[in-house]
């Protein structure tokens, strides 16, 4: 099965990881997002483990500043 576009691939991350914000699953939220990028060619690096560190960090400054690193993926 072809890997799906980048884009497409990003915004279907985002989408499980902020549905995840909506019922205050915080954790859930930062794990959903670093695991389904890595499922992708284009995100899977060694500074994924750093990124999650910052996910990680950010659930402890609430959903907002969660919901805001998800959306500052690019």
């Amino acid at each position: 099965m072809p890997e799906m576009p980048r884009a497409e691939h990003l915004a279907w991350a985002k989408q499980r990881a902020l549905a995840y914000v909506e019922r205050g699953e915080l954790v859930n939220a930062v794990a959903s997002m670093i695991s389904d990028l890595e499922k992708h060619k284009a995100f899977a690096t060694p500074s994924l483990s750093f990124l999650a560190l910052v996910g990680m960090r950010e659930i402890h400054r609430g959903p907002e500043a969660v919901r805001h690193w998800i959306e500052g993926f690019n």
